[in-house]
């Protein structure tokens, strides 16, 4: 079993608990209550520029050329029609982009975010992304036909393909190859269980007021 998988079956109770919450399941039945959809986006919008600096991390610390392409790459699709699409579906709900109040698990994955970067630790780094990605992969993955609502169908489209299965693999081969005699094993660790519980967390606060 590879360091990534070891990681995910640590934290299977919760990392599941995500994969199957109420929030993804009405997501794919498109029955999303549209305060509750708005409240989600508005809040994941949020991370845009701190993921993308993050990535950006990814690119300043990796230590393989070809590899750095791979996360170059990638930026462009999330500043594009990742960007793009919160901003249509945004004027679809008649929501604001604007910034709203914070909910405590965006401003905790904003917080883990930022100091992953900051440590300027690829492989720290590379767990947080893991976990945003992986997971997203996960919920976004069923053998069901795809709901009939445009923003929660082209939500799941853009997590999940075969692009974005090789973007995933790629994050999970990188993260085995990075933290080998890195010495960050329980930093990693900690930050993959970190993301893992805000993960969570976040789709419990698009049912908050």
């Amino acid at each position: 079993m590879s360091f990534s998988e070891e990681l995910r079956n640590a934290n299977l109770e919760t990392w599941q608990a995500a994969v199957g919450h109420r929030f993804v399941d009405e997501l794919w039945a498109g029955s999303v209550d549209r305060a509750v959809l708005a409240r989600y986006l508005e809040q994941d919008f949020q991370f845009c520029d701190a993921f993308l600096a993050l990535m950006g991390g990814a690119v300043a610390t990796c230590d393989d050329a070809a590899a750095r392409v791979v996360h170059g790459r990638q930026i462009g699709l999330v500043a594009g029609d990742e960007h793009e699409f919160f901003l249509s579906s945004f004027a679809t709900l008649g929501v604001s982009a604007a910034e709203p109040v914070l909910a405590e698990p965006t401003r905790g994955f904003l917080e883990l975010m930022n100091s992953a970067r900051k440590n300027a630790s690829y492989t720290e780094i590379l767990a947080v992304l893991l976990v945003a990605e992986w997971l997203y992969l996960d919920w976004a993955t069923r053998e069901q036909e795809p709901p009939a609502d445009p923003i929660a169908r082209e939500w799941i489209e853009l997590h999940r393909g075969p692009a974005f299965e090789a973007w995933v693999d790629f994050l999970k081969a990188e993260l085995d190859r990075a933290v080998q005699g890195s010495g960050h094993v329980t930093r990693v660790t900690r930050r993959f269980a970190e993301a893992v519980e805000l993960e969570l967390a976040f789709f419990e606060a698009a049912y908050a007021d």
